[in-house]
């Protein structure tokens, strides 16, 4: 039985608050990437260029990278509930106006003021995951909230391409827009009080890098490999419809196996990780490199894409786990900030990501955006390998990740 101040929380609660909480993500992550699945209809249905349809992800990745370190420092005597409660309310009213916005430029100044939503979200939420549980399952806790992101690319996103195939876009939005509503409903129902806790004031935020080397080499990696990835990913439908001539149906089959094969992923590095966290990371950067490649080498047929989407889903699920692990044996003591701008790095990187790759897309075609993200995902594990000794604490890092 976890005990949470005065208040004894039992083992079935602490979960489902821990599902409340992985919901959370499924539906923040999924709104976020929801662009990647319908580039095609955005464009044509907003009269915008396939690469101005993908500053949907890019704003609100600025946002939610830029914006996170301040509103995690001002917040931080709120209470976690609630302010998770706020944000889910602000991602529901988001998505409403997304579904009604009658052009272009108010649904990415809609996405923008969403962005601060997700970008604090990131911050919290495995956080909050890991004081719901006795802390010999804290591990356990932030592999299962993470697992939500697999969640998220196996049936999210999917499922908004599918329903956009079979309804439009807005509806999409719309029925997110109620997704949001429920996980809020759950939020407030099954997470107990969590007051704030190890938050640091703004002015000591951007310090932690400065004075904490092994933090500072995990943000390098993480801004490396997120560049990479997300750089390709945005655009995986032009990239599959311009080398397969794929099919909307084809594609949601896809992203669905890549994030089925993300899950599997996640859940081997939740294992493996407690026997060497920075091996399964550079294990998992070396196989977005090698997707990426065999992607660009056999994806011009239907069987090579499912292929690559396969091993770059597994390698996506086991770096994201991992890049969490990272940041915790980085800065234990001040994990909130030090996730902060974890979300920061991350989120602007998922922004510049999209800008780059529309710029490629549009100029060098689909093809230079996946050499695009081989480049900067091979500068990722090359960083990772050659600064292991630098980057270890004078504890062992496992130490602060270990499951039960």
């Amino acid at each position: 039985m976890t005990v949470h101040g005065d208040r004894p929380l039992s083992v079935t609660r602490a979960w489902l608050g821990v599902a409340a909480i992985t919901a959370s993500l499924f539906v923040f992550l999924t709104t976020e990437l929801m662009p990647v699945g319908l580039l095609t209809p955005l464009s044509e249905s907003l009269g915008v260029s396939v690469g101005a349809a993908g500053l949907m992800v890019t704003l609100q990745g600025v946002s939610a990278g830029l914006g996170v370190p301040f509103i995690v420092a001002w917040s931080r005597r709120i209470n976690r509930r609630l302010l998770l409660s706020a944000l889910l309310a602000v991602l529901a009213l988001g998505n409403l106006v997304t579904a009604l916005s009658p052009n272009y430029a108010l649904i990415l100044t809609t996405r923008l003021l969403m962005g601060f939503a997700s970008g604090v979200f990131w911050a919290i939420g495995v956080g909050m995951a890991m004081r719901l549980v006795p802390e010999r399952q804290a591990n356990k806790a932030s592999a299962t909230v993470m697992s939500g992101i697999s969640i998220a690319t196996v049936a999210g996103i999917p499922l908004g391409t599918f329903l956009e195939s079979r309804t439009d876009w807005r509806t999409t939005f719309l029925i997110w827009a109620g997704l949001s509503v429920l996980v809020f409903v759950a939020v407030t129902a099954l997470i107990p009080s969590l007051p704030s806790r190890n938050a640091v004031p703004i002015r000591e935020v951007f310090g932690l890098p400065v004075r904490n080397v092994p933090l500072r080499l995990v943000l390098v990696t993480v801004v490396l490999f997120v560049l990479g990835h997300f750089g390709a990913y945005t655009f995986v439908r032009p990239i599959l419809e311009g080398h397969t001539g794929a099919t909307p149906a084809f594609v949601t089959v896809v992203l669905m196996i890549f994030g089925a094969a993300g899950a599997v992923g996640n859940f081997v590095a939740g294992h493996t990780v407690s026997r060497s966290l920075r091996g399964t990371f550079a294990v998992g950067c070396a196989g977005l490199v090698v997707s990426l490649l065999a992607l660009l080498a056999i994806g011009g047929g239907e069987a090579g894409a499912v292929a690559a989407l396969v091993v770059w889903g597994l390698s996506f699920g086991a770096v994201q786990l991992c890049q969490v692990n990272l940041t915790l044996a980085a800065a234990p003591d001040t994990f909130e900030a030090a996730m902060s701008l974890n979300t920061m790095a991350y989120n602007t990187s998922i922004a510049l990501g999209a800008l780059f790759g529309g710029l490629f897309a549009d100029n060098l075609g689909v093809t230079a955006v996946v050499w695009f993200g081989v480049a900067l995902t091979a500068s990722s594990l090359l960083v990772n390998l050659t600064t292991g000794r630098r980057a270890a604490r004078r504890r062992d890092p496992v130490a602060a990740t270990s499951s039960s």
